[in-house]
């Protein structure tokens, strides 16, 4: 291990300028394993919000709107305690996985590392070529060859990110919405179309000039590998016992007997390094800039292969399983996030079981106070509102008191429909006599009825003068 590896990180240079990566173009088993994944996940990404189910778009987080579909079915803000509980669940989820497998997310899951390495990296390859052409092409003056290749990466890299921009508009203000933008026309819709392309220059930004930084800088997910991680963990792990040796590296010489003069299988070709898309030398150990993308753990197997060395010098292992021989085990702390997790899940699962399909709420209204009428009766004035969280109208929809006997009086209208995925609002008076009162603040029950099917239930306070006690 080099003594200085730390002092600084591989994107800066030494006057603290931006230092560009060019890493080697991967191949290997894994990286073919890691398209298949990136693949399916980038056609879900730009499916979710164009897929629909009974009418509800797949994915949908529209905030100003306050409107969210998650897997098809419809949440409203009400429904906002089991976001939370979700959330919860997700992060446990993630310290667990990264706890037991390192940051295994980041290199096969995560939308910037798809993204750039499965989509903008490989255009980059496909224009400037691999390593070598691209490190010349950055050092070449301006000749005409290289102005035509960067003008076409930049457009094709624009191109892309304002596509991508548009699929994230899909998941915020919906699918039907944005289509309806697109064919309308952009001077139709400005109000949209800037922050639009805000957005595209974000991505844009990010993608062809900070790229890996935002994994090494901005990502606070890198930055709980140093509380998450222990020598259990199974993370991207460089043999350092194999590769060392007793006498260290030494550079590959055909003919020679490395294991009489003490030497390693680590034959100091640097591949390692010049694969990594965060330009760090694994054999260096864990940092915080390994994303676990596995393209040294391919490149050092193919090395292995052509110097007739076994596979697996760079492998997912553990530091206690390279250093003490111990296979991977589930310990007590993996044990203690599961037992959280499998209890936070089950409340979930109530909680969705338990959801009601339609949210009523009775007030009374504000600044008013009791009313005395004729025969006893004491009125008090409502305000309601419905929330129907289904795809279906519910129709003939009336209110009924079950603790006290009274009548409840609509105004406008004796019953009303509350359309699909809408709110109903509107006021009500309450009349109830004196002598059915226990005191000033009663708690009323009232039932939500939909023709003669009790929907839901409330309970709202009823005011009384306090003579009634």
């Amino acid at each position: 291990m080099e003594d200085n590896f730390r002092d600084s990180i591989g994107t800066i240079t030494e006057e603290g300028k931006r230092n560009f990566i060019f890493p080697k173009k991967p191949s290997g088993r894994y990286y073919d394993y890691r398209k298949y994944v990136s693949y399916f996940l980038l056609i879900f990404l730009i499916a979710a919000p164009f897929v629909k189910i009974n009418g509800h778009q797949f994915l949908l987080f529209n905030v100003l709107d306050r409107r969210f579909n998650i897997f098809g079915l419809p949440f409203w803000p009400q429904d906002f305690h089991l976001v939370v509980v979700s959330m919860i669940i997700g992060v446990i989820f993630i310290a667990l996985f990264t706890v037991a497998y390192g940051r295994i997310f980041c290199g096969w899951m995560c939308p910037q590392t798809i993204f750039l390495e499965m989509v903008f990296r490989r255009i980059e390859y496909w224009i400037d070529g691999d390593r070598g052409a691209q490190m010349r092409l950055a050092k070449a003056p301006w000749t005409g060859k290289k102005i035509r290749k960067r003008v076409l990466k930049w457009i094709i890299f624009f191109i892309i990110s304002f596509f991508i921009a548009n699929v994230f508009l899909a998941y915020l203000i919906g699918s039907d919405q944005l289509l309806s933008y697109i064919t309308d026309g952009p001077m139709a819709h400005l109000s949209t179309m800037i922050p639009l392309l805000i957005f595209t220059g974000v991505f844009y930004f990010i993608f062809a000039w900070f790229r890996e930084q935002v994994c090494i800088i901005a990502c606070p997910y890198g930055r709980l590998q140093g509380v998450l991680l222990d020598d259990k963990s199974i993370v991207v792990a460089y043999d350092h016992k194999r590769g060392e040796g007793e006498s260290g590296r030494k550079k590959f010489r055909k003919n020679e007997d490395r294991e009489a003069l003490g030497h390693g299988d680590c034959i100091d070709c640097f591949q390692c390094v010049n694969v990594c898309p965060t330009g760090i030398d694994i054999r260096n150990g864990t940092q915080l800039e390994c994303v676990n993308c596995t393209a040294c753990i391919d490149e050092c197997d193919h090395i292995m292969d052509s110097i007739n060395k076994p596979k697996g010098l760079i492998r997912y292992a553990s530091e206690d399983e390279i250093t003490n021989n111990n296979k991977f085990k589930f310990t007590a702390r993996m044990k203690g996030y599961t037992a959280v997790l499998a209890v936070l899940t089950g409340i979930l699962i109530g909680m969705l079981f338990m959801r009601n399909e339609v949210e009523a709420n009775i007030l009374r209204l504000p600044g008013q106070l009791y009313e005395r009428k004729e025969n006893n009766i004491i009125s008090n004035v409502y305000t309601y509102k419905l929330v129907n969280k289904t795809t279906k109208d519910i129709e003939n929809v009336r209110f009924e008191l079950m603790s006290h006997n009274g009548e409840i009086k609509m105004v406008s209208q004796d019953s009303f429909t509350v359309p699909a995925e809408e709110i109903a609002e509107g006021t009500l008076f309450i009349e109830i006599n004196a002598s059915a009162l226990n005191g000033d603040k009663d708690k009323l029950k009232i039932g939500v009825y939909s023709d003669d099917k009790l929907i839901e239930t409330t309970v709202t306070q009823f005011l009384a003068p306090r003579s009634y006690n």
